[in-house]
């Protein structure tokens, strides 16, 4: 089971810089990094919503499952 996080597809569609999301959300920019690599083993709601609100986008924009047989 894996969960995608998928902030490269929406920062490229809103063309916006990961320097730009890090200081519209107030979380680093190696902690975005630590999302947009998977490396994140959770996610804040309240950053999540940061997120999405600076991104307008819905968190199902962000979030993506795949099972075990998918990858």
């Amino acid at each position: 089971m894996a969960i995608i996080i998928n902030i490269d597809v929406m920062l490229a569609k809103r063309k916006m810089s990961v320097t730009e999301l890090s200081e519209k959300v107030g979380i680093t920019m190696a902690n975005i990094s630590i999302l947009k690599n998977g490396k994140a083993k959770a996610i804040r709601l309240s950053t999540l919503e940061a997120i999405c609100k600076a991104l307008e986008c819905q968190p199902g924009d962000l979030l993506e499952y795949k099972s075990d047989k998918d990858t």
